[in-house]
């Protein structure tokens, strides 16, 4: 309705994974999505023609229109083959054969419900969905790549091979190992990585050191921004690279596609095993202990002494460890992160800050 009238085209395409309206996405496209929270977070995600997120400058544009008189004129249109056209899309580029393999699908009751199982099937795998019933109010809830515990207890149960979970709009993929034990999205980068011999790959600031390293000793150069897969997405079109990702599941790559995917991650994944168990794949990557701090503290900055203290811890450790302080993107909380080879001394710089946080802002 607000489409059409500000004298637009709307062109409803029904319940689809935020990467297939990016795909799919012709002058515009626009997801309601709580992405990976509960429904009552629902918001709007924007898509320019070339299926990538809006700028926040354009995005304020738009919220400063939001205000002006309707001009009316636009009309309604349905395609019932959206679904379709994307799941072709991303089976021929991203599959491989999975005769034999047996695996469990989280699918956090949202839009891969229908989607993902019937891709693996399709490659010849065997399949246990989960969470794949949604009704409009269970969407993230207990499930999903933010919750693995029912994927954990259901490949154990199956003896699956693995298993891999998506959050509700399906940008974001984790996976577990056929122990049941979690593969981060730093691990399943890596091992994607090392298969498609990229020169280049894109991550966070919140990567694992233990990647840096890897990276670093098989050639391949990492280039680092802030959190987001936005920035991700910037910087591999900026210096031309094909992959990236986040610690968080977010992984994007851009060989004949245009942004992050949950499913073309999963059978990137489920591809670079070749036959091997994921358990042994992830061990390419070592991973250091990573310690958290979530302050709630309002819509405030990092307090300087904090910024100028990390900076000092992190020239003294000299690269063997780090410390990192920033503010959330999206939520009034200040995050602290402490990393090293050892639990003890990642937590032990990680609440060194978080004191120094708390005592700055009283």
């Amino acid at each position: 309705r607000g489409v059409v009238s500000a004298g637009g085209n709307a062109v409803l395409a029904g319940v689809l994974p935020t990467p297939a309206v990016a795909l799919l996405a012709l002058d515009l496209g626009a997801v309601i999505s709580a992405s990976h929270n509960p429904p009552e977070y629902n918001g709007v995600k924007l898509f320019d023609a070339d299926g990538s997120k809006l700028s926040d400058a354009a995005e304020e544009e738009i919220e400063a229109l939001l205000d002006e008189p309707a001009r009316g004129g636009g009309q309604v249109d349905r395609i019932e083959v959206a679904d379709d056209s994307y799941l072709e899309h991303v089976v021929e580029r991203f599959g491989s054969d999975l005769s034999g393999l047996r695996i469990a699908v989280d699918c956090a009751n949202g839009a891969y419900s229908q989607i993902a199982p019937g891709a693996f099937e399709r490659l010849g795998a065997e399949v246990t969905a989960v969470a794949a019933s949604p009704d409009g109010t269970n969407i993230n809830l207990g499930c999903g790549a933010t919750d693995l515990t029912l994927l954990s207890t259901v490949v154990r149960e199956q003896r699956a091979d693995l298993g891999v979970a998506f959050d509700g709009d399906g940008d974001r993929m984790l996976a577990v190992d056929e122990r049941g034990e979690v593969v981060d999205g730093d691990q399943i980068l890596a091992i994607i990585a090392l298969q498609l011999e990229v020169e280049l790959v894109v991550v966070t600031v919140m990567t694992n050191l233990g990647f840096h390293r890897l990276m670093e000793e098989r050639g391949i150069r990492v280039v680092t921004t802030p959190v987001g897969d936005r920035y991700v997405l910037e910087a591999l079109r900026r210096e031309g690279g094909i992959l990236g990702g986040e610690q968080s599941g977010h992984l994007i790559c851009l060989r004949d596609h245009v942004t992050g995917d949950g499913l073309a991650a999963a059978l990137l994944l489920c591809s670079a095993l070749g036959g091997r168990k994921l358990s042994e794949a992830a061990k390419v990557m070592p991973r250091y202990a990573q310690a958290k701090e979530n302050i709630r503290v309002g819509r405030v900055p990092v307090p300087e002494n904090a910024l100028a203290e990390a900076e000092r811890l992190n020239a003294a450790l000299e690269g063997r460890a780090r410390v990192l302080v920033r503010a959330s993107g999206t939520e009034p909380l200040i995050r602290v992160l402490g990393e090293a080879e050892t639990a003890e001394e990642a937590e032990a710089l990680c609440g060194t800050i978080a004191a120094l946080v708390r005592r700055e802002l009283g």
